[in-house]
């Protein structure tokens, strides 16, 4: 008899992981409680995998021989309790494709950072003719990549939600940037529950693989010892300190040590993304591609040329005087952190959205410093109003793009940055932080 398996959730993952499962022989069902986007009821038709949407075949579905869950469905939904009851194995995308490829699997996790770093490896891995691809929450899914267009290097970005169902999938390069709260409320606000998902990268590895990791976070120390890390640690901090894979010297260079390649150097002056936050990605990186084999002239050239992506500190335009900054992807407290840290002219800040139990005392004084001026912009402004108050010369509640954006232009004077980071999820307004970036930026340009 075919095993049976039920995919839940109809987006990018969930129909990769339909089409690894169909082609490897399997009965499929793919299951989506909202509307499918045609695009992907298209694919799902021309695999001649089964379908539905709009609410779950509860009773058959709970016959699978196994779950792909979508990473945006909890672990508390009934259907995905009710499964575990009946002793059913549910497992994540990169679970499931990782049994089918034998590639090289760079995977990379972090509160923040994430995206630049992994888009920064994929650059110089490209850049070195590695046949290397994107894959996980950037680029197209894994599964359906090892199914239909294999590559023999993927580079993979990895959230805390799809880590929670990966179990044996072997990442023999795993990145770890740090651990600061987010997405709390679905840990149980309880931060050492989100820090051990985030451990998860390290599931699965032999002492053949690495583990990379920044030794300055104080979560991530506080967890090695919990953490049976079988990989071999190599970690990066942004101070002069022997013992690291990456460090800085006090002439600002940064020194490599790892991979079987004499230790080689790069000024900070000459990487192309700024701030401290990139510093951490670029070192990161640094070790990876050296482990990967690329020859240190190309990792320097790479980190060099590489253009930072949508949504992050993107500079949008200068307008009469005023830059106009899209940092979108800033979802959480440490994200904003960093990105008022890179600013160097006084700022009108826009905050707001679906708040994850957010604690801003962490860039009080950051604000203080260097905002003029709060725009917030969000269904519920409550908590922001009431801590940011009297923190700064001005605050604004507004509950629309259109309206902050507005607030900004009235505000704003020449010498002065607009900043969207937002420090929430989008979700209040929007159904994406790209659709809050793009619709953001469509605004300013006119």
């Amino acid at each position: 008899m075919k095993k049976f398996i039920a995919v839940l959730g109809g987006g990018e993952s969930g129909v990769g992981a339909a089409a690894l499962a169909r082609k490897q022989g399997m009965d499929v069902l793919l299951s989506d409680s909202g509307t499918i986007a045609p695009k992907y009821k298209a694919m799902l038709d021309e695999r001649g995998i089964e379908w539905e949407e709009g609410g779950h075949s509860v009773e058959r579905i709970l016959t699978a021989d196994e779950i792909i869950k979508s990473p945006g469905i909890p672990l508390t939904a009934p259907l995905i309790v009710e499964a575990v009851k009946r002793g059913i194995h549910i497992v994540s995308e990169i679970e499931f494709a990782g049994r089918y490829s034998d590639a090289r699997m760079v995977c990379i996790t972090g509160s923040n950072g994430k995206t630049t770093s992994t888009s920064l490896i994929h650059h110089i891995l490209v850049e070195a003719g590695v046949d290397a691809s994107l894959a996980g929450n950037i680029g197209k899914s894994l599964a359906l990549q090892v199914a239909e267009e294999p590559h023999a290097t993927y580079v993979v970005e990895l959230s805390s939600f799809q880590l929670d169902n990966m179990y044996d999938f072997r990442t023999n390069i795993a990145i770890l940037l740090n651990i600061t709260p987010d997405h709390l409320d679905r840990y149980d606000h309880k931060m050492e529950n989100y820090a051990a998902a985030k451990m998860r990268i390290t599931l699965g590895q032999t002492p053949d693989d690495a583990f990379i990791y920044w030794a300055d976070d104080p979560v991530t120390r506080a967890m090695l010892p919990k953490t049976d890390i079988k990989a071999r640690q190599l970690t990066f901090v942004d101070h002069n300190e022997g013992g690291h894979a990456a460090w800085v010297d006090g002439d600002s260079v940064i020194h490599i040590a790892a991979g079987d390649v004499p230790e080689w150097t790069m000024p900070v002056s000459e990487l192309a993304l700024p701030g401290v936050h990139n510093l951490y990605n670029s070192m990161a990186a640094a070790i990876a591609a050296t482990l990967c084999g690329v020859a240190p002239e190309q990792i320097r050239r790479s980190l060099g040329t590489f253009q930072a992506v949508e949504h992050r500190l993107e500079r949008v335009a200068v307008i009469d005087g005023v830059t106009w900054i899209n940092d979108s992807k800033a979802t959480n407290v440490n994200s904003t952190f960093y990105a008022l840290g890179s600013m160097t002219q006084p700022t009108v800040l826009i905050l707001g959205g679906k708040d994850k139990g957010n604690d801003y005392s962490e860039i009080e004084q950051l604000v203080r410093d260097k905002v003029a001026a709060i725009v917030c912009m969000g269904v519920n402004n409550s908590k922001l109003l009431d801590f940011f108050t009297d923190k700064v010369p001005e605050i604004v509640d507004t509950h629309s793009i259109e309206d902050a954006v507005a607030a900004c232009r009235r505000l704003a004077r020449p010498g002065m940055t607009v900043l969207l980071s937002p420090c929430c999820a989008s979700f209040d307004l929007f159904s994406s932080y790209e659709d809050r970036g793009r619709q953001f930026k469509k605004l300013v340009i006119g």
